[in-house]
């Protein structure tokens, strides 16, 4: 029987990867720039190494790890690498007759917008290093993103139709095709495809950790755009309506706990950021959740405090990622025990 654990399920390690000169954080013309690119990613590790470890790959491993007070349950591993998003290249983690699996599906850089070869190699050179002892390792020649699933730990994917088919990653197959490849890797039961949704400035064809998240076997948190003159407002509309109509393997209908939309955020070119409070991450002992200097960032806050009691909430400035096309979910991904 094959599973794919739930985020909040324990968890073995994180992967995190830093960015360094030779990746997009890099502007030749501002070189402080990168050093300051840096402080989210030290941030987040600190957040995560709070309860459990973390593997952080990067190019210069001791300048690294001289950039923190403390390295407690930090390792750090030189690898090359093209971008720091490794919620979409790093492993997918799965039980196997309740033994762990690592998944290494191919990365493509979204659908080519992106040069990806390095971020494609890393898990295979990460496991070839022993940081994941016996651990098997499967290659798998199919192109599948972590940020593009989420798993209720019982069987359940919820997954977004303009990703998953889109014609960039796999020659745009059908649902029922994806469907079957999510059923012999992942051990799906059942698929929920959310087919509206999206956030402008976004690269990921709209993947779903952006959009909705389960934060148990009943309950899904999705953001809510309640301003009629917001671009998203219909959409997110649209995608609201779609989870109401959601029902659990029991049949009845999710708890669903809206996040409020971020204020618009721009760039110098004045294009808008993919700024999203679903973007969070569950790690053993903590909810770590992206903050945008933003009027909601508090009320989030205690948003996530009433729905995760037991754990300590930790909010990490992530402006500087979003300014990259990603947040705090789309830099980490979780290995399982």
């Amino acid at each position: 029987m094959i599973t794919m654990p739930a985020e909040w399920e324990k968890q073995r390690a994180v992967l995190l990867s830093f960015p360094h000169e030779k990746t997009d954080w890099h502007d030749p013309d501002n070189p402080a720039d990168l050093e300051a690119s840096l402080s989210p990613f030290i941030r987040i590790a600190q957040a995560i190494a709070y309860g459990e470890a973390v593997y952080i790959i990067c190019k210069e491993k001791e300048k690294i790890a001289n950039m923190f007070c403390s390295t407690r349950n930090m390792t750090f591993i030189e690898i090359p690498t093209n971008d720091t998003w490794i919620r979409d290249y790093g492993y997918i983690s799965i039980k196997e007759n309740d033994e762990v699996k690592l998944l290494d599906f191919t990365f493509d850089g979204w659908g080519g917008k992106f040069e990806a070869s390095l971020d494609n190699a890393v898990n295979t050179a990460l496991h070839q290093k022993g940081y994941l002892g016996t651990t098997p390792l499967e290659h798998i020649d199919f192109v599948l993103e972590g940020g593009s699933i989420e798993s209720d730990g019982e069987g359940t994917i919820l997954t977004t139709s303009t990703c998953l088919c889109n014609p960039n990653r796999n020659g745009g197959i059908s649902k029922k095709e994806i469907e079957e490849k999510l059923r012999t890797y992942l051990g799906a039961q059942r698929v929920l495809w959310l087919d509206h949704g999206y956030l402008s400035g976004d690269d990921t064809d709209s993947h779903i950790d952006t959009l909705a998240r389960f934060v148990n076997k009943t309950t899904i948190m999705y953001v809510k755009c309640e301003d009629t003159k917001d671009e998203h407002y219909e959409a997110l509309q649209k995608m609201e309506a779609q989870l109401k109509n959601f029902t659990t393997a029991e049949g009845k209908p999710y708890t669903l706990i809206p996040l409020p939309m971020c204020e618009a955020k721009y760039n110098n070119e004045n294009e808008r950021l993919p700024a999203t409070y679903a973007n969070f991450l569950i790690t053993n002992d903590a909810l770590i959740y992206p903050t945008y200097d933003d009027k909601n960032d508090t009320k989030v806050g205690e948003i996530f405090k009433e729905v995760f009691p037991d754990r300590e909430i930790i909010p990490v400035n992530c402006l500087r990622l979003i300014e990259q096309g990603g947040s705090l979910h789309c830099s980490t991904m979780q290995i399982v025990y």
